[in-house]
């Protein structure tokens, strides 16, 4: 008998995200949305020197950062992500945008080397929560404001519990949505101050949701047999719609590093 070969977490994020590249950049849900509104609103105030899109995914947060910043930093630790983020920013004329391979806890920036920050959806699949949070601390001049986007978990257990396991099923590569209580806490450890948090609700339909990452027929099935045994309450707090559609509560965190 043979042993699996050890696989680290940041290969399994790797693997789920990009083969997916090219879905993710064309993705509605991640390429749209009241945050993303939000956030470019933030930017367009604040008008960067250098910043950063932390974890960028499909690069929408870079390309809403583009037309206000002097440069913009698109990293992500999926080199397939990256190429589609050159890609598209290349299409779209954004010659300010360039890219970085790296993973969160391990930025290969100099200190204090950004004066704008945003992470949108990605820090639910960090290994380590604080420590990238630290680094994007670290990387970040002093005054200069962050914005944190995420899907976060409702404060009571029971609600957390089916989240968690729905979020996991459809995605292997999912660590934790974090509540916001966790978040604040997490990024005053950081050495960053709150200024602001927003609440919305974000619609995730469900054949989308499970097709743009590959998940197996098995795990599809698992979900839904979770989302039909669950409580009123459960089916209630997330509108669990017939076809398995629901919704999810997101977060915007504003910031300043401190």
């Amino acid at each position: 008998m043979t042993q699996d070969r050890p696989r680290a977490h940041d290969a399994v994020v790797d693997a789920q995200f990009g083969p997916q590249a090219a879905a993710y950049v064309q993705s509605a849900v991640h390429a749209s949305g009241a945050d993303l509104d939000q956030l470019e609103a933030i930017a367009a105030q604040a008008r960067p020197a250098r910043a950063l899109d932390l974890g960028c995914g499909g690069g929408h947060v870079a390309y809403r950062l583009a037309p206000h910043a002097g440069a913009v930093v698109a990293c992500d630790l999926s080199a397939e992500m990256l190429a589609a983020v050159r890609q598209t920013a290349a299409a779209r004329g954004a010659a300010n945008i360039t890219t970085e391979l790296a993973a969160a806890e391990q930025l290969p920036f100099d200190d204090a080397s950004f004066d704008f920050v945003a992470c949108r959806f990605s820090a639910h699949h960090w290994r380590d929560f604080d420590g990238g949070l630290r680094q994007a601390r670290r990387v970040t001049r002093a005054g200069a404001p962050a914005v944190f986007i995420d899907v976060v978990a409702p404060g009571r257990p029971l609600l957390d519990s089916h989240l968690q396991a729905v979020e996991l099923l459809r995605d292997t590569s999912h660590v934790r949505d974090y509540t916001i209580a966790e978040w604040t806490a997490a990024v005053g450890r950081a050495g960053f101050t709150v200024e602001a948090v927003r609440r919305l609700r974000l619609r995730m339909e469900f054949a989308s949701w499970t097709e743009r990452m590959r998940t197996p027929p098995v795990q599809v099935e698992a979900v839904r047999a979770l989302q039909r045994q669950a409580s009123d309450e459960v089916r209630g707090h997330f509108a669990i719609e017939p076809d398995g559609s629901f919704l999810l509560d997101v977060m915007v965190l504003e910031a300043t590093a401190a």
